[in-house]
């Protein structure tokens, strides 16, 4: 293990990557299609170069940059570049348009700074993609096409996009804006039109619906070969631009900024919108208004920002769901090491028949000098039973989803205290008596490092492993993450599904307990190699301000076939540390009649989408809220403060807690080769 690592950064990396599931899936996907009654496509052959169309200004390459603010915007984004997007989705409101190959014009981007991308697109000569005659007219034209600049990542097949890196439309990062509560409905930035001569016309505005590409849009002539339509004038403004510079917009995942403001002014902003838009309140049984009257007066009198910090870490941990959080900083930090720094140098487990064993004693710690050795059941903690002692304990990294996540890192904050505490402790050595001692704590980290899964931080490992299990010839894959680099992801998991099905394994294993997700859309397409025919597994909904209440959004939450076919049995392996795009890996495949999960407890339950859910606010705190709820097709609550739960339960013994056996894959394995 490598501890170069600050404890702030490993922190803050766990947060991350456990918060920053599903954050960046509404990107480009577009919800309820809106039926458009004018525009007619056909696909458009190649065109030769027109006499005539040449022009002074004729745009040829167009620059600009990305302004981003998500926090998860680099981290989760590979094989990256700008493309010339066709937008004959948008047009025919389809959202399973897909990008003709042969228009995918792209160009490179680069970084400029902690929060800039910097962007380069060479124009086509002679475009290609979707014709739309959008003039309304009455007469049947050639028409146009409608292009915007868009950011995209590819991560399936080769350097273009195939249709499960996405398609519709972009909402996010392009040259457009789109509005969220109008079904992403375009309504302002810049878009690229070609025409192959002057005879086409295009919108001069949005008309009395407000809708772009619809039949009251008022219409003028436009000049043969490129145009850039600047969507935020009236009438629309209408220009050539040989080398145009043009900003990308984030869109509604940017990140709410409320960093300038009082502590009261950023707190009442915040509690505006999260008691708005948070979509599990009856589920949770929150009431806003209580919680408003507890912490507002707190903020109220905060006379420092580590007053405000506590206050909204209080707030926080009201509401049960982990994917609620402030990220780590330098406050924090300290925070954090005044109240937790010092420990004792022991990880201890908890039994299913409830006794508490240390599992491992760190050389030269206060615990091996009291005489604590692996394997001692402790029985009392600091004058309370061991039981009441981890109850009351209040874990750092809250809040929690799910009561058996809590009850995990309450023990491991039971031994997390001020440095030079003292706890006297009452606990048994294998084959000895009991014995009492009091224990000072020393500033400790090791053992934390050591005890949250997701701590055990290894640079060097890839996001997919696999191997072939001896002697069961069962196949085994550990997905670490769903947020590592997309690109080398996907074809991790590529080479291993297929060298697995062309080694003929009987069955496979998917190790899932330590997954702090990243995102739903490539967990999605990985459960794709286990089905043959498309699935539905979920609906998604958010807040819509303009209706004043949450709406379904479309398409439905499918998972559509993949390349490969595994049809054989399988063994989904969940802990606590299986957390959100995990869990709906792990969830997507119990639609299978051949698949079971197994663990010693259920996954996180922590199953809400966060894109539009990321607040700044002031001391340099930032902070995620839920915003997206997810349900089954029938209406039920999915995943979320249940976790996705084992079939098969596993005992936690005194020989799996203390290393001697894996007995959940222990189990898996007798279970696959049963059947």
């Amino acid at each position: 293990m490598n501890r170069k690592i600050t404890f702030i950064g490993i922190a803050s990396a766990l947060l991350l990557s456990s918060l920053a599931c599903q954050a960046l899936e509404s990107v480009f996907a577009t919800p309820t299609p809106v039926p458009s009654p004018t525009p007619t496509t056909t696909p458009l052959p190649p065109i030769p170069v027109m006499p005539g169309a040449e022009h002074p200004n004729e745009p040829v390459f167009v620059t600009g940059e990305i302004p981003f603010t998500s926090p998860f915007f680099l981290d989760t984004i590979a094989e990256a570049f700008v493309m010339l997007e066709d937008q004959g989705g948008f047009i025919q409101r389809d959202l399973e348009f897909e990008f003709p190959l042969e228009g995918q014009a792209i160009g490179p981007v680069e970084l400029i700074d902690e929060d800039t991308v910097a962007y380069q697109l060479a124009l086509p000569a002679v475009p290609q993609g979707t014709l739309a005659d959008v003039d309304n007219d009455g007469e049947e034209d050639t028409g146009v096409l409608v292009f915007v600049v868009a950011y995209w990542s590819n991560t399936w097949g080769g350097p273009f996009l195939e249709p499960r890196d996405g398609t519709g439309w972009s909402t996010a990062y392009a040259s457009t804006t789109t509005d969220p509560d109008r079904d992403h409905e375009i309504d302002g930035g810049i878009l690229i039109v070609w025409a192959q001569d002057d005879e086409q016309g295009f919108p001069t505005g949005f008309g009395d619906d407000n809708k772009l590409f619809t039949s009251d849009d008022p219409t003028a002539p436009i000049a043969a070969g490129y145009n850039l339509i600047d969507l935020n004038h009236e009438p629309f403004q209408i220009s050539k631009e040989a080398q145009p510079y043009i900003t990308l917009h984030e869109g509604s995942i940017a990140v709410n900024d409320f960093s300038e403001m009082s502590y009261t002014e950023a707190f009442d902003a915040l509690f505006e919108k999260v008691s708005t838009e948070y979509p599990f309140t009856p589920d949770k049984n929150i009431y806003w208004d209580g919680l408003y009257d507890q912490y507002a007066p707190n903020v109220a009198d905060a006379r420092n920002d580590e007053d405000f910090y506590w206050t909204l870490k209080d707030f926080t941990l009201a509401i049960p769901d982990a994917h609620i959080g402030i990220s780590f900083n330098e406050l924090i930090g300290g925070i954090f090491f005044e109240n937790h720094g010092g420990s004792f140098g022991m990880i201890l487990i908890e039994l299913s028949d409830g006794r508490v064993l240390v599992q491992d004693v760190l050389p030269d710690t206060p615990a091996e000098r009291a005489g604590v050795e692996v394997g001692a059941e402790i029985t009392r903690w600091d004058g309370l039973a061991l039981g009441e002692a981890i109850s009351e304990a209040e874990p750092f990294f809250g809040p929690y989803s799910t009561e058996h996540h809590k009850r995990f890192e309450q023990l491991v904050f039971l031994t997390r205290v001020p440095r030079d505490s003292k706890i006297e402790i009452t606990f048994k050595n294998p084959k000895a008596e009991p014995q009492t001692v009091t224990m000072q704590a020393e500033v400790e980290y090791d053992s934390l490092f050591e005890w949250i899964p997701s701590f055990i931080v290894d640079e060097l490992s890839p996001p997919i492993v696999g191997e072939i299990l001896e002697p069961s010839g069962l196949g085994y894959i550990r997905i670490n993450t769903f947020s590592d680099d997309y690109n080398l992801t996907a074809q991790l998991w590529d080479h291993y599904i297929n060298s697995l099905i062309d080694a003929q394994v009987p069955g496979l294993i998917i190790d899932m307990r330590v997954n702090g997700g990243g995102s739903s859309g490539l967990a999605n397409a990985f459960a794709g190699y286990f089905y043959d025919e498309e699935v539905i597994i979920s609906r998604r909904s958010y807040y819509n301000e303009l209706l004043g209440e949450f709406e379904y959004k479309d398409p439905p939450g499918r998972i559509k076939p993949g390349p490969t076919y595994f049809e054989g049995p399988i063994a989904v392996l969940v802990s606590p540390y299986c957390i959100s795009a995990c869990e709906g890996f792990a969830g997507s495949l119990t639609h299978r009649e051949n698949t079971i999960i197994v663990g010693h407890f259920p996954s996180a339950g922590a199953y809400g989408e966060v894109g539009r859910g990321q607040y700044d606010l002031p001391a340099d705190l930032s902070l995620q809220f839920p915003t997206g709820r997810s349900e089954t097709p029938q209406g039920d609550l999915l995943i979320e403060g249940m976790g996705v739960v084992p079939d098969i339960i596993v005992p936690v013994t005194e020989a799996s807690a203390l290393g001697q056996i894996d007995a959940v894959l222990e189990a898996a394995i007798e279970a696959l080769s049963g059947q």
